[in-house]
């Protein structure tokens, strides 16, 4: 019993302990004492209380004091707290320091806390960044399109850092004035002969207004020929056109057709009213036997004048000699004389 009690105190001593060090932290006291940097040990413990964790505290007041800033507790603190990095901030501020940029922590913070890489912000200020871009399609004045690849040196613009626009931006607005720069082509060879007109043209716009960029100089990389747009659309029309040309010639054609049908259809109409006069012949040549217009033998020299025109008009198809024609009579020929001894 002796031995577990002497043993619950020993484990009781070393949470104590434990404890008392968590919330008294005499490592990070005495090193900011070596370090010259003017924090007490109730300063620590307060930051302890309110869960903001002294080593990382320490850590940038001790690089701050040892890069000659004058930061404060109070502005790490309130940067921490309010979910910034604190460790970022610092050493842009010093890195700022060394390339004599002017950098204060109040924009400092608001960088990192709009979401971007503040060190990251500065170093690309004193060291330009090169954006590759995708590649742009632009189409001359005659119809050729070229395939255009750049390059875009940017530099951080600090002082429209928050709020200003990306990368994406510089690329699209980038994009758009290579494609109008070579839409401006009248001959595509002139583009290849001179890309730095590009560049010019592009420039000139100041496409990195409202960006958190400075644009330095945009490098055309590559210039390749690409289809002959031109071609076919004119092909694409021209087949348009053709089927244009069918529907209305098929359009025409119907018609024409439709017309035919109607004469057809009159043709027979007429035919109709012929055979319909013609069946009223012999009734009217019966009236004309009752009215006493007609007599018998008028009636026959009638029969025997359309029979004279029917043997006439046969007679004239078979004139040729043909007798196999319709019609055809064979006309007697001159008698053979006779045979001896028959």
């Amino acid at each position: 019993m002796a031995g577990f009690a002497v043993g619950l105190i020993f484990f009781a001593v070393v949470i104590g302990v434990l404890i008392f060090l968590y919330y008294f932290p005499l490592g990070l006291w005495i090193r900011t004492v070596a370090a010259g940097v003017p924090l007490s040990m109730l300063a620590l413990i307060r930051m302890r209380l309110i869960g903001i964790p002294p080593g990382v505290i320490v850590a940038n007041l001790v690089r701050a004091q040892k890069a000659g800033l004058s930061l404060t507790v109070n502005q790490m603190q309130s940067h921490y707290l309010a979910g910034g990095n604190v460790d970022k901030v610092t050493l842009a501020m010093i890195a700022a320091q060394r390339a004599q940029i002017p950098l204060e922590w109040q924009r400092a913070a608001a960088i990192d806390l709009a979401g971007r890489d503040v060190l990251e912000a500065l170093q690309t200020s004193v060291n330009p960044k090169v954006i590759e871009t995708p590649i742009f399609q632009g189409v001359a004045q005659n119809g050729i399109q070229l395939n255009v690849k750049a390059r875009i040196t940017v530099r951080s613009n600090l002082d429209r850092y928050v709020g200003g626009a990306g990368e994406p931006t510089i690329v699209a607005r980038v994009g758009e004035g290579v494609v109008s720069a070579v839409g401006a082509a009248i001959d595509h060879k002139e583009v290849l002969e001179y890309p730095d007109r590009i560049s010019k043209a592009v420039l000139a716009k100041g496409l990195d207004a409202g960006t958190a960029f400075e644009i330095v100089s945009i490098d055309i990389a590559d210039v390749d020929v690409g289809k002959n747009i031109g071609a076919e659309l004119q092909t694409s029309q021209a087949e348009a056109d053709r089927k244009i040309a069918q529907a209305k010639a098929a359009e025409q054609q119907y018609a024409a057709q439709a017309t035919e049908q109607e004469m057809r259809a009159e043709t027979q109409r007429q035919r109709a009213k012929v055979v319909e006069a013609e069946a009223q012949i012999p009734q009217a040549i019966a009236e004309a036997f009752r009215a006493g217009n007609l007599g018998i033998m008028d009636y026959y020299r009638l029969n025997n004048v359309k029979a004279d025109t029917e043997m006439r008009a046969s007679i004239g198809a078979g004139v040729a000699g043909d007798p196999s024609s319709p019609g055809g009579v064979t006309l007697p020929g001159p008698t053979p004389p006779p045979v001896p001894g028959t």
